[in-house]
C-alpha cells in the first residue's frame, strides 16, 4: 500500500503525515509514505488545494488535514485491514 501526502511542506502538510503515520501504525500495515513535494508532480494529482492524500495513487483528500481515524478509514476502504 502506497500514501502519498501532496504538499509543499508546509505546517498542514506536517500535520497530515503525521496523522497519516498514526493511521498507518494503528493498523499495523505494511505501508511506504512518500512526501510528494514538487509542485510538477502535485499537479498530476489535480488538486486544487493542498495539503493532499492519495492512497494507490487514488485522491483521497485535498485542502484539509483529515484525523487519524478518517484517514485509518480511507486505508480500509483501500484493502488495509
Amino acid at each position: 500500500m502506497k500514501v502519498q501526502i501532496l504538499g509543499t511542506g508546509c505546517a498542514r502538510c506536517k500535520l497530515l503525515t503525521a496523522n497519516a503515520e498514526k493511521a498507518v501504525q494503528n493498523l499495523g500495515l505494511q505501508a511506504e509514505i512518500e512526501k510528494v513535494m514538487e509542485i510538477s508532480e502535485i499537479l498530476k494529482f489535480q488538486i486544487l488545494m493542498t495539503p493532499g492524500l492519495a492512497i494507490n495513487g487514488k485522491v483521497k483528500s485535498a485542502g484539509r488535514v483529515p484525523t487519524p481515524e478518517e484517514i485509518r478509514q480511507m486505508l480500509i476502504e483501500e484493502g488495509g485491514n
